[in-house]
């Protein structure tokens, strides 16, 4: 079983994050554009008993290919961070995992689409998003709380209020409360 533990953090800007990373000697491993495409049961009850059920694509500007991968995640449990049960599995390509969740009996829900600029400082990924609608965003995942909370602090963010939902959730939350946003 394997644990996502990460802190998600609302930032005005990603230069003061980036320039932290480069100060702490961090490797930058590239951006990358990616969709999710979420997928429930047609009653929802998927996502209202706390799993989420998505196939990624990952397109990389130094491969001809993206790539992608399908991922079921578990209820998020009590704690200082957002932790939860991952499963990923990769998929030779993501048109062929949405047919599979498709023909299991999923419906298409929800399509995401960031641009993510992927570090790695110690045991941690840190991860520099863009949304559209939701802003800019840094998410620190690691193998510990500890390890999380030490790269927050390393990075100065430690002022900065850890954001529970899910970016999907975000999404869904500033439709619902702006109904004329959502077109």
């Amino acid at each position: 079983m394997a644990l996502e533990i990460e802190a998600k953090l609302k930032v005005e800007s990603h230069g003061p994050v980036r320039d932290a990373l480069k100060r702490e000697q961090a490797t930058r491993l590239g951006v990358i554009e990616q969709t999710d495409v979420f997928f429930d049961r047609p009653d929802g009850s998927l996502r209202a008993s706390g799993y989420a059920l998505r196939v990624r694509s990952e397109a990389r500007s130094d491969e001809a290919r993206p790539s992608a991968v399908l991922t079921v995640k578990g209820p998020v449990r009590p704690g200082a961070y957002k932790t939860r049960e991952e499963i990923e599995l990769a998929l030779p390509d993501a048109q062929q995992g949405r047919r599979l969740v498709t023909l299991l009996g999923f419906v298409e829900v929800f399509v995401l689409q960031k641009r993510r600029e992927r570090w790695q400082l110690g045991a941690c990924r840190v991860e520099l998003d863009e949304l559209p609608r939701l802003g800019t965003f840094v998410e620190i995942e690691g193998p510990s709380d500890a390890a999380v909370g030490g790269v927050q602090r390393r990075l100065g963010l430690q002022g900065l209020t850890h954001i529970a939902n899910s970016y999907l959730g975000l999404v869904q939350t500033l439709i619902e409360s702006h109904p004329s946003r959502s077109r």
